[in-house]
């Protein structure tokens, strides 16, 4: 409870800063250019820094990582605070900022995601990715506007907001007293970061179920991003209002909200492997945008999907934890969560570039097709139906701790 909490704040702190940005960007530079470099600038130590994030989670002790991190990210969001009450405020220093807090999350992410298995039991462990995909739900869905709401009332307000929530989080990990990893031997002489990310990846490349599922639903990240580009291009194009426009955006967080209330309840009634299947059965419904091509028909059919994922991501992600050792957690996350964010700016780009260049129809195609091959591979791949049965898949060559 305290771990989610102190997420809770602090996701909710992000995603209000996530529409603060631009909005400051906007509003000193006046240049659409420059926003997009600084939300960039916060996602690429994603895809950079991934591995040696995870490989910092698995050597140092996690909980004073993550406890670094937030403090780190507290201190530089907010200097934007104390920058524009001084009004001193430049866009090499927003620039900057951003790219201090995306390098510091690639430290807390594979941190926090080991420390999940560490302070809950392995049998609550689904239950306990459900709510934390409530808390991110929650968080996408109200931190958007509360973001606009507090850059409406000084620019410097949402930030002062981020940082007390960084704040809040690092007082929530102080109060957990079980320790965020298992005990550890001392590293094996010679043990180089090449090697102990090497270590990560074999191991994540040698259990079928990791391999499979990292590459199987990593697709969805390709997938999402350009439907829900598609929706807002669509939208424009039939001359919908930004408002509206956001309401349909905002509804596939809802339905991600509507499947985490309901992971419970939907994993007593349904069959493992059926809810392996959930979500990648639910992405096909966007063919229907080729029979009616209209933004709200779009929007209506990705919230199955949406209602799917936490679902699916209970199962997936608590059966990732529990065959996982603790002392490879954070590389395997982090291979794994690196291949993820490869993906997602894909989706968009190949949206963007299509819908640029065919009728919405047409642009919309390729996406189309790749969502009727996920669930054609995932019935036919033997390591999900093995993980269906409840057992851990062999791993061919055991990597011992380092």
């Amino acid at each position: 409870m305290l771990l989610q909490a102190g997420q809770l704040g602090s996701t909710l702190g992000s995603a209000s800063a996530s529409v603060a940005y631009p909005l400051l960007v906007l509003t000193t530079t006046r240049s659409p250019l420059l926003a997009g470099v600084v939300g960039f600038a916060r996602v690429l130590p994603g895809v950079l820094l991934g591995p040696l994030g995870g490989l910092a989670a698995d050597r140092y002790d996690r909980k004073r990582l993550m406890v670094l991190a937030d403090v780190a990210r507290a201190v530089a969001v907010g200097s934007l605070a104390v920058a524009l009450l001084a009004d001193r405020l430049t866009y090499a220093h927003i620039l900057a900022v951003a790219v201090v807090e995306g390098s510091f999350s690639v430290l807390f992410g594979p941190a926090a995601t080991a420390a999940l298995r560490s302070v809950v039991a392995t049998g609550q462990l689904a239950a306990a990715v459900s709510a934390q995909q409530a808390r991110s739900a929650t968080a996408s869905l109200v931190g958007p506007p509360l973001g606009g709401a507090l850059f409406g009332i000084g620019r410097a307000v949402p930030f002062v907001a981020d940082a007390v929530s960084y704040t809040f989080s690092v007082v929530s990990l102080l109060l957990i007293r079980a320790p965020f990893q298992e005990v550890r031997g001392r590293p094996r002489g010679g043990t180089t970061a090449r090697r102990g990310l090497r270590e990560g990846w074999r191991f994540l490349w040698d259990q079928p179920f990791l391999r499979t599922t990292t590459f199987l639903y990593g697709l969805t990240n390709f997938v999402g991003p350009g439907v829900l580009l598609g929706i807002v291009v669509v939208g424009e194009r039939q001359g919908l209002s930004g408002g509206t426009i956001g309401a349909l955006l905002a509804a596939f967080s809802g339905g991600l909200l509507v499947g985490s209330a309901a992971s419970g309840r939907l994993r007593r009634v349904l069959s493992r492997r059926a809810i392996l299947l959930l979500e990648l059965c639910a992405w096909p419904m966007i063919v229907l945008f080729l029979v009616w091509p209209d933004a709200y028909v779009l929007a209506a059919a990705i919230l199955p999907a949406a209602i799917a994922i936490p679902v699916t991501d209970s199962v997936v992600v608590g059966h990732r934890l529990t065959i996982t050792p603790d002392h490879l957690i954070g590389r395997v996350e982090s291979v794994r969560s690196t291949i993820a964010l490869a993906l997602a700016p894909l989706g968009s780009l190949g949206a963007g570039f299509f819908l640029d260049a065919f009728p919405p129809r047409i642009a919309l195609l390729p996406f189309v097709a790749v969502a009727f091959v996920l669930p054609v591979w995932a019935a036919l791949s033997p390591a999900l139906r093995t993980a269906s049965t409840g057992q851990a898949s062999p791993t061919r060559h055991p990597v011992a701790a380092t």
